[in-house]
């Protein structure tokens, strides 16, 4: 049990970022996109600034080299799917970024030189059928735009995002490398509002509101976690586990009247289908995962 603790912990990360789909809907009509995403993990930086003063002082070069090039990542791929969503429709853009799944495999193998085993490959290849299904809804046809181009360098980013957190997570401390992460993405997504026209928004109640609960259970809380369940858990186990997002977010939906197709409960399926897949192993093959 204490093994799988970390799994678990990533599974959980999942559903907090299905429940909060909706609240991130609810922030983006009061605010600019890169101004929400700015004002979100400034609040997360804060926090863990606030918390974490003494731990954040031993910072050594390594996790500071770390956190800013993880930290670039996350920004890239929440900068590429926000122009990206300007141009294609929500559905084509869940479709292209879910297709980190496969990514993360051949990219890993391309940059690393780990190679998943068969087992692994299945159950990526399943999840990432289920994830299509997902997406899908009762109909997706994709032509290759712009806004789909700008979205499958979101997805690169965000294969990229899973992989370097693997390698660095195990050698560097979760709180450390999370603040620089979350303090990148802030620096970042500030400098990028005046290049897409935008201004710091009126912050009301429900923003403010909104801006607090996704700066520390859905930023700080949740990268922390990931960078600390993640010196454990491999990448492409970790990819897995983060594919249930949208399986929360379906089912959070169902809850709150929204419509649950066929073809979203097979997807929802199939994801859970390739986890277990990816678990298993051939008779006198290595472990599924590196």
């Amino acid at each position: 049990m204490k093994s799988r603790f970390p799994d678990l912990v990533l599974v959980l990360v999942t559903l907090v970022w299905g429940c909060t789909f909706a609240m991130t809907q609810a922030g983006l009509k009061e605010s600019s996109p890169f101004a929400f995403v700015m004002l979100r993990f400034a609040v997360a930086a804060i926090v863990l600034g606030t918390c974490f003063i003494k731990k954040l002082r031993s910072i050594t070069s390594a996790e500071l080299l770390a956190g800013l090039g993880v930290g670039s990542v996350v920004f890239a791929a929440y900068a590429l799917q926000t122009l990206g969503l300007q141009h294609t429709t929500s559905s084509k853009s869940a479709f292209i970024t879910a297709s980190y799944v496969p990514l993360v495999p051949i990219l890993q193998w391309t940059l690393f030189r780990r190679r998943p085993t068969a087992m692994a490959m299945i159950g990526g290849t399943t999840s990432f059928l289920g994830l299509i299904l997902l997406a899908s809804g009762d109909g997706l046809t994709l032509q290759l735009g712009l806004g789909e181009w700008l979205t499958m360098g979101c997805a690169v980013a965000s294969a990229l995002q899973i992989i370097l957190i693997g390698r660095y997570a195990p050698t560097s401390d979760p709180i450390r490398i999370s603040a620089i992460q979350i303090a990148t993405v802030a620096a970042l997504a500030g400098l990028a509002m005046p290049f897409n026209g935008e201004v710091i928004p009126p912050i009301g109640p429900s923003l403010l509101l909104i801006v607090l609960a996704m700066g520390i259970l859905g930023t700080a809380v949740v990268i922390g976690a990931m960078n600390w369940a993640q010196k454990t858990v491999p990448p492409m186990r970790a990819t897995l586990i983060y594919a249930l997002e949208p399986v929360w977010a379906g089912l959070l939906g169902l809850l709150l009247g929204e419509s649950f197709t066929t073809a979203a409960a097979i997807g929802s399926g199939l994801i859970l289908v390739g986890i277990v897949l990816a678990e298993l192993r051939i008779k006198g093959s290595k472990p599924a995962y590196s």
